[in-house]
C-alpha cells in the first residue's frame, strides 16, 4: 500500500484543521509533533496544513499517512457533548469535519481508525504493522508476532486465531504484491491463496511435483478452516452475547498450522530475493 496522502485528503484536512485550530502557533505545533519535516511553511493557515502534508509526500524518509494520522488524531477523536446526545442533535461544526475528512479518505479507500491510524479501507492497524514489517524485509518481527499469538492461546484463544488468519493475509498479500501479480477482487483468505497457489514453482521431478501438488491442495484446505474459524469465533467479527467456544488445542492446532503455511511462503520470498 502507497503511504502517499492523495491530493483529495490533503485538500480537505488543509480546509478542515486550519478552520478548527485558525492559529498558526498552535499549527506549527501540531504538525511538528506528528512528525513533519522542515520548518513550518509560508502563506494562511490552510496554505500552511496543505504544504506541510504535500511536504511529507516528497520526503521518502517520511511515512505520509502515519503523520497525517497524528496530525487529524485530536481532531477525529473529539466527541459530541452528552447535552447534545439529549436533544437529539448532533451535528456540529466538528462532526461535519470529521464526516468530511472520513468521506474523503473513503473515496480514495482509506479510512481513520482511533488512535491516530490511517489505513486502507477494510484493514486492521495489525495487518498494516504486519504489511509494513514484511516491505522492510523484517520477518523476524512477524515470527515475533507469531510468538505473540501462542503465547495469548490459554489466555485467549479467539485473538489468538485472529492474529494467526491476519499474518496469512499479510503474507499473502505481500508475496502478490512482491511478485506483481493481480490482486484479486475478494481480499479474503481464500482468493488471496489461490491467487499466490497459481504462481508457486513445482519440483522439476514429475512425482515430487505430483507430491508437492498434494501438499498444496491440503494447505487449501487448512487456510480456508483457518479463515473460517477466524469468521465464526474469531475476535475481529464481534463475538456477541454467546460466542461459540474453542478449546485451547484447537486454537493450538489453527494457530500452528497457520505458523508452518506462512513460514513456507516467506521462505519462498527469502529464496527469490
Amino acid at each position: 500500500m502507497s503511504n502517499i496522502i492523495p491530493s483529495s485528503v490533503v485538500g480537505a484536512v488543509a480546509s478542515v484543521i486550519a478552520s478548527h485550530y485558525f492559529n498558526h502557533s498552535k499549527l506549527n505545533i501540531l504538525f511538528m509533533e506528528a512528525g513533519a519535516p522542515g520548518e513550518a511553511p509560508e502563506g494562511n493557515c490552510e496554505t500552511k496544513c496543505a504544504a506541510w502534508l504535500k511536504r511529507c509526500n516528497d520526503d521518502p524518509e517520511i511515512d505520509a499517512l502515519e503523520v497525517l494520522g497524528n496530525v487529524i488524531q485530536k481532531y477525529m477523536e473529539i466527541e459530541p457533548t452528552k447535552s447534545l446526545f439529549e436533544e437529539g442533535n448532533i451535528e456540529t461544526p466538528v462532526t461535519i469535519g470529521q464526516s468530511r475528512i472520513m468521506n474523503a479518505l473513503e473515496k480514495k479507500q482509506l479510512t481513520y481508525q482511533s488512535n491516530g491510524y490511517v489505513v486502507k479501507l477494510g484493514s486492521s492497524v495489525a495487518t498494516k504493522t504486519l504489511e509494513d514489517y514484511l516491505k522492510k524485509g523484517d520477518f523476524k518481527s512477524i515470527e515475533v508476532e507469531f510468538e505473540r499469538a501462542i503465547s495469548n492461546i490459554t489466555s485467549d484463544p479467539h485473538a489468538s486465531i485472529t492474529a494467526a488468519s491476519a499474518i496469512i493475509e499479510a503474507v499473502l498479500k505481500y508475496y502478490i504484491e512482491h511478485n506483481s501479480l493481480i490482486m484479486p477482487t475478494r481480499m479474503n483468505i481464500g482468493p488471496l491463496w489461490k491467487t499466490v497457489r497459481d504462481d508457486l514453482s513445482l519440483n522439476a521431478d514429475v512425482q515430487l511435483s505430483e507430491d508437492q501438488n498434494k501438499i498444496l491442495t491440503g494447505m487449501t484446505t487448512i487456510i480456508d478452516g483457518v479463515g473460517a474459524f477466524r469468521s465464526h469465533i474469531g475476535s475481529a467479527h464481534g463475538r456477541g452475547i454467546a460466542p461459540p467456544t474453542i478449546s485451547i488445542h484447537e486454537a493450538r492446532l489453527a494457530v500452528n498450522v497457520a505458523h508452518c503455511i506462512v513460514t513456507y511462503i516467506m521462505d519462498v520470498l527469502g529464496s527469490c530475493k
